[in-house]
This record gives C-alpha cells, structure tokens and sequence, in this order.
C-alpha cells in the first residue's frame, strides 16, 4: 500500500489526474506548476484512515472492503458491483472531519475492462447532503492515477472538510461489464488541531451561528422578522392554512374555530400522511372453525391462498412421527376445513413430505409443489428424484408435471428453500435450499454441503432455466456466469409492480447471513437493502440494527399495495435446535417499507418457562398469555400466509420446541389484524390537546366555569375504557386548585365551587374518583400542556405528543402574556406535526441550503 507506486505521466486533462511525484510534493502546484512553497501549503504527506460505510451492491467474492488492500496482482481484489445499472457507489467513511485533497486509485496489473472510465466523487459532513468534489475517470492501463479533490467552498474562501466520501462509477471501459475499483487511498489532514478551526469557519460560512439561524427562520419570537424575511425573499415558507390556524390558536385563542379547522383538516385527509407512518396495532385471534374434523398436528407443512375465491389449501408435513400426504382447504367465508385427499399418492399426487413449498398460480387457479426432505437412509436413487407437482384447484385433481427437475434444467432435490410467483410473466421463482444427495456419495467422502441457486420456471412453456448459481458452483469463477450466495431458512417475496424479490436472512453452514437482498428480475441487479439504508439501532447483533434477527423461525409475507414487507419471527436461534430451553423464546412481528426503507417492529413477546405441560393447561394447545393477550407460542416449522384482500395473516401449527416432548406439534389455527390509527382517534387526540388547554387558561380565569367545561367537553373526548386516559383527566380537576403561582391551595375558598364539586359524583359523565382527589387535595403534580401524557392507546405516535427540537415549527413567544402565548405556541407546535411536510416549515437547517 505504499504511496511510491509507478506514477502516471503528469496530464492536464479534463478528469484532472497527476502524477503521484507531484501528489507528494507539496511545494508545487498540480494544475499550474508553479511553486507555492512560500505561502506555506497544505501537506499531503498523510495518508487518511477510513472504513467501508455503505454500498450499492457487489459481486460474490468481489467484496467493497477489497479497496482497502493494494494488491494489482490479484484479479479478484477489488470491488465489482452486481450491475452496471445505475446507481452503483461506494461510500467511505473517514476516521474523523479532514480536508480531503486527493484520491488515489489503483488498479489490476494489466488493462481491465471493469476499469471505470468515468465517475464522480462526493463529500460532506452528512451522507446525506453532499457536494461534488471531482469529475473524471481512469486510464485502462495499469498505473494507478491520482485527482486532485474540491477542497474549498465554491467562493475559495473556505476549506471544505468531509467525513463522508461517495465514489459513483458512470461507464466502465467495457459498456457492458460491470464497474470494478481495485484500491482507493486518501490523502489529506484530519489533525484536530488543524481542522477544528476551519470546522468552526466552514459552519460560519454556511450561515453564521447555525443556532442563531434555525431560531429566527421559524419565528420563535421573531414573527415581524419572519413577515419580514417570506416578503424579501417572496417565498412561501408554511402554507396559508398554517398561517391560519397560528393566527387563530396562537394570537387570538379562539379555541372553537381552532378546532374546526383540525376538524376540515382531517375531513380533507391532511393528517392521513402522518397516521399512516404511524405503526400498526397488532391483535391475534383464535381461529375457531366450524368443521367436525380439521388438519391433525404437524410441522413442516405448506399453505398458499387463493384470494379470490377465499380458500386456503394445506399440504403435508411432519406430525411427529411420519410424514403427510393430506390436503385440505379452508373456506374463509364460511370457517370449514374440508378433506380434498386423504392420502395424495393414490390420487397421481405426490408422496408424502414435509419442508417442501408451494406457490399457487391465479391465473390458472393451479398449487404447484417441489422439494422434500429425505431422511439419509432412504437418499437412494429411486427417491432423489425432484418430482414436480401441480393441483388443479377447478378439476380436483393431482398431476405430475416432472418426476426429475434436475434433467430439464431445473433444481435437484432440495428442501428450505422458497418459491414466489410472478403472476404478470407466468413465471415461478425458487432459490437457495440444501442439496440432497446418495447416501453413497457421504460415505465416499463428498459430505460438502451443497446449496442451491436461482431457477425460474415458466408455466405457459414449461421450461426451467437457471439465473444464478450458488457462488462455491465450479461454474461461478466463469466471466460470463453470475453466482449468488445460496442459503436455506431465509424469507422470499416477490413484488409484482418493482419486478423485484426480496430475500432476507437465512443461514450457511454455521454463518447466520443477516443481509436484505433484492434481486430485479429483468435487470438481473442484485442490492443490499440493509447496506444502502442502514438503521442502525442501540442493543446487540441484528437488533442493534434494528431488524429481524436472522435464524430458522423467520416467516414472511408481501402487501405489493402498500409496499411493506411483514416477518414474523419466533423461536431464537441457539445452537442446535433440539436443545431449546425457552429461555428466552419470544415472538415478534416486523414491516418493512418499501417506500422509506425502514424496519418497525409492531410488538415483541417474551415468553419464560414454558414446557408441555403449561401449553396443554391453556386448554387450547399453542396458545399463551402475553402482556395480557392471547397469542401463539413461540414455534417454528410453522407457516404464515397473508390475505391482502382483509389484509389479514394465518398461521398453522408448528414445532414449540419442547425437549420433554420432541413428538409434539401444534394444530393451532390464528389470525393475526394489523391496524393503523383511525381519522376518528387522531381527530379525538386533537381536540382533546385543544380543550385541555383551553380548561387551563379557564381555571385562572373563572374555576366554575372551567369545572363545567371540564364535565362536558373534556370528558366527551376521553376514553373512559383507556385506565392511562381516564387517569389523566382525573388529575386535570386538580388545576381548579392551582393557584397562579403554581402552589396549590389546599383549601376550598369559594363555596360556589365547592357545591359544585359535590355536584361530580352524581355527574355520569365524569368518575367518582373526581371527587376524591377534589376532597383529600390533589398531589402536585405537572399538569400543564407540557406534561406529556401518552396516546399510545389510541395508536398515535408520542412524537406528535412532546416537543420538537425540530426548527420546522417553532413559533414561540409574543410580547403581551408571553406565559399563555407560550403554552398555545406549544400547542400549536404539536398539531402541524399532524400535517404534512410540504405544508409546514423547513424542517432542515437554513444552512442546509446555503450552495458550498
């Protein structure tokens, strides 16, 4: 890695490369030659550290942290992107803020046609907001290059110092190929004791104090500023409705209009961007069916809907003992299982199994079937055969489309792998899964495990084809053949309208692969979900990533409407699966969007101690009491399935896991409801904000008044079945004993108020607990607007509950009653959190739009 490395020739061209005789002369001048020596010049003498901090994607075995080894004579040291389809970048993160002068590129020992010959790079403070910093590209040749980088503000009057840097390749040397960079070096200083001061320059030049500007952009005391500032500049920095409602709320507190224009906005949808980012409410439901008899216990089996026609078909699985042949099919409408066969084999359908999977098929109503497990006494090559199976849903019966995949270009027998299909192309997708082979080829010594690839199969032709090979595949070193690391136990699902799978986690031997995948399947482009959208949380392993840990219990789902991505995970991976202890068994259910790239965990469940003999005291095997609910116990070998037309998830039956009873399977029946907050809740949340205020300014005003207000208009939008809600407005009666200095008067001075308050207890509107707490002196407590009292019951975020740090909206103190003009600027502060951005003030920095 040594920076004496041959030098390229000095060239002047546009791409603005120099030889590294001149990169590490700091005395001269790249672009005019001339000796600088005098004004004391920048040293480039220091190598920076940095580390890979994001990607767009890669090829096997062509990882992104290749760049940081100079090694030209090895032809897979370098980072190649999957695709050469754009956007394909790198971004390196840096030790610490440092002025960042050159970038130095090597490059393999002889031309290359993944040599990128164009690119651009970017810097900031802030993956997010970066500026360019170079335009250029390589020579195909193998002398490494370095450019000379942007290291000033655009009026030169500054250094501009980064943290992040951001290479995007735009063209390889070969169109076609994919782009590959073999080694980057930084050059520059990230002394402290050279860059703090140009740090603390570097900010003043983006707009002075920053403090200073984010408080008088929203007009924290500042509104003739603010006028002011929108008729200068003629732009409209919050929409005239927020304006309205600042004006009427704020300045004026009329109470009454206030809340009829939250009342329009609901009405006109304006909230419905912020209830739908809020996060479902879960509720899992027993499945009581009405038939006299239903599938048996069982383990490894498979379900699909048929959405249309409201039926669910099961097959197979493992019940402890043997394997299944039987499939049934549940009637949604009308709660009945029905026995379609008995025994598959004797119908032309397939033998019995278990880890298989189906996929079912709309368009011809069809349930297509492959893979099975084998126990290695029967891996003979009378059973190693991959059969392939289809069910004809209108004529009832089984056929055999295939007693061999493997010779037809198909799959070899495989089992935990996964199937998805693309209704739109007729086309059946299946990856990953283990190999099975002769039990002879274990005792010769090939006892490798194998996995397999991508296939797709396409119904209308009957043709299989395979797309990418696992990346240990003798064929995967080949320029032409692209490869993938296979896996089992992962979650696959295909979205219709991207033209995308999706695929998460899974295992390899003994690695647990925690990577979120997609794979375009017209593009062939391959990313890394969770490499280009990281979100990273506090607590170990995946968790600190916050999302799904990876393991063999993970089940997923797809909502291609509403681009989310559901998992359900139970059983934690440990060591090996037949010693599960329940220590720390837990059920949890994730949704990713697709839209902002986030993980949302909707509940978490842990369960403790629980053995055979506590699942059967339930009365209803499976079932268990978590945090007060009932829901399944932790399983796996279950299967979940998601009706997108009630948008409701089934699950089937599964292994818990018990070591005294390793027979035992589940028959358990469930649905799980997912539901975002309704306008009805977010509009009683609101109006019960703007009347509660308006009781606090009422109790300094005239306390008889404000009782009444409080029995007949605060109480009417409290949920009296919510203990959290029905505890706060008990505590608001004490206010009417606050006096203005904020001490409570603990006794009762005005008898007309005092007959009043014997008058609540016959007050149906409002608990008797009112009261008591009137009578024995309320606690003093913080009972103005501030005290955050949460509505998580009613499924809105807390968020929209406490204040901002955000400048977006902050419209604070005026020069008369500053004390309530506060309190209603709070207030106010928390509603247009409602709205939506683009109807509100900026939420980013003046500065963050300063040009640098």
């Amino acid at each position: 890695m040594s920076s004496s490395s041959t030098s390229s020739p000095t060239d002047n061209s546009s791409h603005g490369s120099v030889a590294l005789s001149s990169a590490l002369n700091p005395s001269l001048n790249p672009v005019s030659g001339t000796n600088t020596s005098s004004q004391k010049p920048f040293s480039l003498s220091e190598r920076l550290n940095f580390e890979i901090y994001r990607y767009s994607s890669y090829s096997p075995n062509y990882l992104p942290e290749n760049v940081l080894v100079d090694c030209p004579n090895d032809q897979t040291s370098r980072w190649s992107a999957y695709t050469n389809s754009p956007p394909q970048f790198l971004t390196l993160k840096l030790r610490r803020p440092a002025i960042v002068k050159k970038i130095k590129f090597g490059k393999f020992e002889k031309s290359h046609v993944c040599n990128i010959k164009k690119f651009r790079v970017y810097g900031g403070l802030d993956d997010e907001h970066m500026v360019l910093l170079l335009e250029g590209g390589l020579k195909n040749d193998n002398v490494p290059e370095v450019f000379n980088l942007r290291c000033l503000t655009e009026d030169g009057s500054e250094n501009l110092p980064i943290l992040y840097l951001k290479i995007v390749p735009l063209l390889s040397w070969g169109p076609s190929f994919n782009f590959s960079i073999w080694y980057v070096e930084l050059h520059g200083q990230d002394d402290p004791m050279y860059t703090s001061a140009r740090m603390k320059n570097y900010k003043l030049a983006r707009g002075g104090d920053h403090q200073a500007v984010s408080e008088a952009l929203p007009p924290a005391g500042y509104l003739s500023a603010f006028g002011a500032l929108q008729e200068q500049t003629n732009v409209q920095l919050e929409h005239p409705l927020i304006s309205e409602l600042h004006k009427c709320l704020v300045l004026q507190g009329d109470f009454e209009k206030a809340e009829r224009f939250i009342v329009e906005c609901i009405d006109e949808g304006l909230m419905d961007e912020y209830l739908h980012k809020q996060d479902y409410k879960h509720s899992w439901h027993m499945k009581h069916t009405e038939s006299d008899i239903k599938p048996g216990n069982r383990g490894g089996h498979q379900l699909v809907v048929d959405a249309k026609r409201r039926l669910i078909y099961l097959y197979g699985g493992w019940d402890g003992y043997q394997d299944l042949s039987d499939l049934w099919v549940f009637n949604i409408e009308d709660d009945q299982w029905t026995l379609l066969c008995e025994r598959s084999e004797l119908s032309n359908g397939p033998t019995p199994r278990s880890c298989h999977k189906m996929v079912f098929d709309p368009i011809s109503e069809n349930v297509f079937m492959l893979g099975r497990y084998l126990d290695n006494s029967i891996r003979t090559s009378d059973y190693i055969k991959s059969d392939f199976y289809l069910y004809d849903t209108r004529a009832g019966n089984w056929m055999q489309i295939c007693d061999d995949t493997s010779q037809v270009g198909g799959p070899q027998l495989v089992y935990d792998h996964q199937m998805c299909m693309d209704t739109d192309k007729r086309t059946i997708y299946v990856f990953g899964g283990k190999i099975l082979t002769h039990s002879q080829c274990q005792c010769h010594g090939s006892d490798r495990t194998r996995y397999s690839g991508l296939f797709s199969y396409h119904i209308a032709t009957n043709t299989w084809a395979q797309i990418l090979v696992d990346c240990h595949h003798a064929s995967a070193s080949l320029a032409d053949v692209m490869s993938i690391k296979s896996r089992i136990t992962h979650c696959m699902v295909f979205h219709n309208k991207h033209r995308k799978l999706y695929i998460y986690g899974g295992q390899r031997g003994k690695e647990d692969l925690d990577e979120f995948l997609s794979y375009d399947v017209d593009t062939q482009a391959i990313s890394v979900l969770n490499k280009e959208h990281p979100h990273h949380g506090t607590i170990a392993g995946n968790e600190a990533k916050f999302e799904p840990s990876s393991g063999y219990t993970l089940r997923a789902t797809i909502d291609c409407e509403r681009d989310e991505i559901y998992i359900f995970s139970s059983l934690s991976k440990v060591k090996d699966r037949r010693d599960i202890q329940h220590i720390d068994a837990s059920n949890s259910f994730w949704v990713y969007s697709l839209r902002n790239h986030k993980w949302s965990r909707i509940y978490y469940c842990r369960h403790s101690g629980q053995d055979a003999n506590s699942i059967n005291n339930m009365n209803i095997l499976g079932a268990t009491e978590g945090d007060g609910t009932l829901e399944p116990c932790p399983r796996y070998a279950h299967q979940l399935v998601y009706d997108d037309v009630t948008n409701t998830h089934y699950l089937f039956g599964g292994n818990p896991g018990i070591c005294q009873q390793q027979q035992l399977r589940l028959d358990d029946f469930w649905l799980l409801c997912l539901e975002k907050p309704k306008r009805e809740e977010i509009l009683k949340h609101c109006r019960f904000l703007v009347r509660k205020l308006r009781y606090e300014e009422m109790t300094r005003q005239d306390p008889l008044k404000a009782m009444q207000y409080l029995r007949h208009h605060i109480a009417d939008v409290i949920d009296h079945s919510d203990a959290e809600q029905l505890n706060n407005f008990h505590k608001l009666a004490s206010l009417l004993f606050k006096n203005h200095d904020g001490n409570l008067d603990r006794e009762c001075n005005t008898p007309a108020l005092c007959a009043d308050a014997d008058d609540l207890e016959t007050d149906s509107d409002v608990s008797a607990k009112i009261k008591e707490e009137l009578a024995d002196g309320p606690a003093t407590e913080n009972l103005s607007l501030e005290s955050n009292e949460s509505m998580i019951s009613s499924g809105i975020s807390e968020t929209a509950s406490s204040p901002s740090s955000s400048s977006c909206t902050k419209r604070a103190r005026t020069d008369c009653t500053p004390e309530l003009k506060n309190k209603r600027a709070f207030l106010f502060n928390k509603l247009v959190q409602l709205m939506p951005p683009s109807m509100v003030q900026p939420e980013r920095n003046l500065s963050d739009f300063v040009v640098m």
